[in-house]
Protein backbone atom coordinates (compact mmCIF):
# COMPACT_ATOMS: atom_id res chain seq x y z
CA UNK A 1 0.00 0.00 0.00
CA UNK A 2 1.47 3.66 -0.88
CA UNK A 3 2.46 5.64 1.93
CA UNK A 4 -0.74 8.53 2.18
CA UNK A 5 1.08 11.48 3.65
CA UNK A 6 4.59 12.71 2.39
CA UNK A 7 7.32 12.11 5.31
CA UNK A 8 7.55 16.04 5.99
CA UNK A 9 3.73 16.25 7.24
CA UNK A 10 5.26 14.67 10.60
CA UNK A 11 7.31 17.91 10.72
CA UNK A 12 4.46 19.73 9.98
CA UNK A 13 2.19 18.71 12.39
CA UNK A 14 4.99 19.14 15.52
CA UNK A 15 5.73 22.57 14.32
CA UNK A 16 1.47 23.25 13.95
CA UNK A 17 1.47 21.91 17.82
CA UNK A 18 4.41 24.46 18.95
CA UNK A 19 2.92 27.00 16.78
CA UNK A 20 -0.87 26.66 18.39
CA UNK A 21 1.09 26.23 21.78
CA UNK A 22 3.33 29.76 21.09
CA UNK A 23 0.05 31.39 19.87
CA UNK A 24 -2.31 30.80 23.32
CA UNK A 25 0.94 31.71 24.89
CA UNK A 26 1.31 35.21 23.18
CA UNK A 27 -2.21 35.41 23.44
CA UNK A 28 -2.88 35.01 27.03
CA UNK A 29 0.56 36.87 27.75
CA UNK A 30 -1.34 40.10 25.49
CA UNK A 31 -4.45 40.03 26.87
CA UNK A 32 -3.06 39.80 30.45
CA UNK A 33 -1.01 42.87 29.67
CA UNK A 34 -4.10 44.63 28.15
CA UNK A 35 -6.11 44.08 31.08
CA UNK A 36 -3.51 45.76 32.85
CA UNK A 37 -2.65 48.92 30.45
CA UNK A 38 -3.74 52.50 31.17
CA UNK A 39 -5.65 52.26 27.90
CA UNK A 40 -7.89 49.53 29.53
CA UNK A 41 -7.40 51.16 33.58
CA UNK A 42 -7.52 54.68 33.03
CA UNK A 43 -4.54 54.71 35.28
CA UNK A 44 -2.80 57.78 34.93
CA UNK A 45 -5.03 59.58 32.42
CA UNK A 46 -6.66 63.09 32.56
CA UNK A 47 -9.66 63.40 31.09
CA UNK A 48 -11.01 66.39 29.50
CA UNK A 49 -13.41 68.54 31.69
CA UNK A 50 -15.27 71.84 30.66
CA UNK A 51 -12.62 73.56 33.50
CA UNK A 52 -9.63 72.64 33.84
CA UNK A 53 -9.87 72.82 37.72
CA UNK A 54 -6.04 72.38 39.48
CA UNK A 55 -6.19 70.47 43.13
CA UNK A 56 -2.56 71.87 43.04
CA UNK A 57 -3.97 75.06 43.04
CA UNK A 58 -6.73 74.66 45.10
CA UNK A 59 -5.32 72.54 47.60
CA UNK A 60 -1.80 73.38 48.20
CA UNK A 61 -1.73 77.08 47.42
CA UNK A 62 -4.80 77.88 48.71
CA UNK A 63 -5.23 75.94 51.75
CA UNK A 64 -8.78 74.52 50.40
CA UNK A 65 -9.76 71.52 52.25
CA UNK A 66 -11.14 68.63 50.53
CA UNK A 67 -14.63 68.87 52.23
CA UNK A 68 -15.70 72.61 50.99
CA UNK A 69 -15.83 70.82 47.65
CA UNK A 70 -16.69 66.87 48.30
CA UNK A 71 -19.33 67.58 51.11
CA UNK A 72 -21.02 64.31 51.30
CA UNK A 73 -17.49 62.68 51.44
CA UNK A 74 -17.90 61.72 55.19
CA UNK A 75 -21.55 60.67 55.27
CA UNK A 76 -22.25 58.79 51.65
CA UNK A 77 -20.71 56.48 49.61
CA UNK A 78 -20.42 59.40 47.13
CA UNK A 79 -17.90 62.00 47.55
CA UNK A 80 -19.85 64.43 45.69
CA UNK A 81 -19.50 66.65 42.96
CA UNK A 82 -19.59 70.76 43.99
CA UNK A 83 -22.60 72.88 43.10
CA UNK A 84 -21.55 75.88 40.68
CA UNK A 85 -22.17 77.87 43.90
CA UNK A 86 -19.72 76.92 45.66
CA UNK A 87 -17.44 77.58 42.87
CA UNK A 88 -19.05 80.97 42.42
CA UNK A 89 -18.59 81.52 46.33
CA UNK A 90 -14.86 82.82 45.71
CA UNK A 91 -14.95 83.23 41.79
CA UNK A 92 -17.48 85.99 42.53
CA UNK A 93 -14.77 88.06 43.09
CA UNK A 94 -11.65 86.67 42.46
CA UNK A 95 -10.70 85.84 38.06
CA UNK A 96 -14.30 86.87 38.19
CA UNK A 97 -13.93 88.17 34.44
CA UNK A 98 -12.06 84.96 33.20
CA UNK A 99 -12.51 83.27 30.08
CA UNK A 100 -11.07 80.02 31.47
CA UNK A 101 -14.19 80.57 33.81
CA UNK A 102 -17.33 81.54 31.47
CA UNK A 103 -18.45 78.36 31.65
CA UNK A 104 -18.96 78.38 35.45
CA UNK A 105 -20.45 81.43 35.19
CA UNK A 106 -22.61 80.11 32.36
CA UNK A 107 -23.93 77.46 34.52
CA UNK A 108 -24.55 79.48 37.41
CA UNK A 109 -26.92 82.10 34.96
CA UNK A 110 -28.94 79.18 33.43
CA UNK A 111 -29.14 76.75 36.43
CA UNK A 112 -27.56 74.26 34.47
CA UNK A 113 -24.92 72.21 35.81
CA UNK A 114 -21.59 71.23 34.55
CA UNK A 115 -20.97 68.27 33.27
CA UNK A 116 -17.87 66.73 35.04
CA UNK A 117 -16.34 63.82 33.97
CA UNK A 118 -15.90 61.31 36.63
CA UNK A 119 -11.76 60.28 37.06
CA UNK A 120 -12.68 57.60 39.45
CA UNK A 121 -15.20 55.60 37.77
CA UNK A 122 -15.88 51.84 38.85
CA UNK A 123 -17.50 49.94 37.47
CA UNK A 124 -21.49 49.53 38.33
CA UNK A 125 -21.51 45.97 39.87
CA UNK A 126 -18.96 47.59 42.18
CA UNK A 127 -19.88 48.71 45.44
CA UNK A 128 -17.82 51.41 47.11
CA UNK A 129 -18.24 53.57 49.90
CA UNK A 130 -16.14 56.61 50.89
CA UNK A 131 -17.75 57.33 54.61
CA UNK A 132 -17.14 53.88 55.84
CA UNK A 133 -13.10 53.84 54.38
CA UNK A 134 -12.51 57.82 56.35
CA UNK A 135 -14.35 56.34 59.07
CA UNK A 136 -11.40 53.51 59.41
CA UNK A 137 -8.52 55.66 58.84
CA UNK A 138 -8.51 55.48 55.40
CA UNK A 139 -7.00 58.56 53.74
CA UNK A 140 -7.67 60.27 50.76
CA UNK A 141 -3.97 59.84 49.22
CA UNK A 142 -4.25 56.11 49.76
CA UNK A 143 -6.20 55.84 46.63
CA UNK A 144 -6.44 59.03 44.99
CA UNK A 145 -2.65 59.44 45.48
CA UNK A 146 -1.35 62.94 45.90
CA UNK A 147 -4.37 65.00 44.46
CA UNK A 148 -2.38 68.09 45.78
CA UNK A 149 0.46 68.06 43.60
CA UNK A 150 -1.94 67.42 40.17
CA UNK A 151 -2.63 70.36 38.45
CA UNK A 152 -5.21 68.42 36.47
CA UNK A 153 -6.66 65.40 38.15
CA UNK A 154 -5.78 62.13 37.18
CA UNK A 155 -6.45 58.66 38.08
CA UNK A 156 -3.80 57.22 40.47
CA UNK A 157 -4.10 53.74 40.76
CA UNK A 158 -5.18 51.03 38.62
CA UNK A 159 -8.84 50.75 40.52
CA UNK A 160 -8.86 46.79 39.46
CA UNK A 161 -10.02 43.79 41.82
CA UNK A 162 -6.37 42.84 42.57
CA UNK A 163 -5.38 46.64 43.77
CA UNK A 164 -8.36 46.72 46.01
CA UNK A 165 -8.09 43.16 47.77
CA UNK A 166 -4.38 44.03 48.35
CA UNK A 167 -5.54 46.47 51.02
CA UNK A 168 -8.30 44.33 52.42
CA UNK A 169 -6.07 41.56 52.18
CA UNK A 170 -3.74 43.55 54.62
CA UNK A 171 -5.33 47.05 56.15
CA UNK A 172 -2.63 47.51 58.89
CA UNK A 173 -0.31 48.79 56.40
CA UNK A 174 -2.61 51.81 55.02
CA UNK A 175 -4.67 52.71 58.04
CA UNK A 176 -4.10 56.31 59.76
CA UNK A 177 -4.97 58.13 62.23
CA UNK A 178 -8.77 59.62 61.54
CA UNK A 179 -7.17 63.22 62.26
CA UNK A 180 -4.86 62.15 59.30
CA UNK A 181 -7.16 61.56 56.90
CA UNK A 182 -7.66 64.75 54.85
CA UNK A 183 -3.56 65.62 55.21
CA UNK A 184 -2.02 64.80 51.88
CA UNK A 185 1.52 64.98 52.83
CA UNK A 186 1.43 62.90 56.36
CA UNK A 187 3.68 60.00 56.73
CA UNK A 188 3.95 57.78 59.47
CA UNK A 189 7.24 56.96 61.38
CA UNK A 190 6.24 53.46 61.99
CA UNK A 191 3.42 52.69 59.60
CA UNK A 192 3.62 48.78 61.04
CA UNK A 193 3.12 49.53 64.98
CA UNK A 194 0.94 52.32 63.85
CA UNK A 195 -1.03 50.06 61.76
CA UNK A 196 -1.38 47.34 63.94
CA UNK A 197 -2.87 49.58 66.89
CA UNK A 198 -5.18 51.46 64.98
CA UNK A 199 -6.98 47.81 63.52
CA UNK A 200 -7.77 47.14 66.62
CA UNK A 201 -8.99 50.83 67.77
CA UNK A 202 -10.95 50.99 65.02
CA UNK A 203 -12.54 47.38 64.78
CA UNK A 204 -11.50 46.75 61.56
CA UNK A 205 -13.04 43.53 60.38
CA UNK A 206 -9.90 40.55 59.77
CA UNK A 207 -9.27 40.14 56.39
CA UNK A 208 -11.23 37.24 55.54
CA UNK A 209 -14.11 39.13 56.19
CA UNK A 210 -13.08 41.94 54.01
CA UNK A 211 -12.27 39.76 50.89
CA UNK A 212 -15.53 38.18 50.49
CA UNK A 213 -17.55 38.60 47.58
CA UNK A 214 -20.52 40.83 48.64
CA UNK A 215 -18.18 43.20 50.58
CA UNK A 216 -18.23 44.85 47.20
CA UNK A 217 -20.22 42.84 44.89
CA UNK A 218 -23.95 43.30 46.18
Amino acid sequence: MSQIFHRSSNAIARASLVGIAALLVFGTWALLGFTRSSYNTGQGLTLRQPVPFSHEHHVSGLGIDCRYCHTSVETSSFAGIPATQTCMNCHRLIWKDSPMLAPVRDSLRTGQPLEWKRVHDLPDFVYFNHSIHLAKGIGCASCHGRVDQMQLMRQNASLQMEWCIGCHRDPAKFVRPKSEVFDMAWQPQDQAALGARLVKEYRIRPPRSLTTCEKCHR
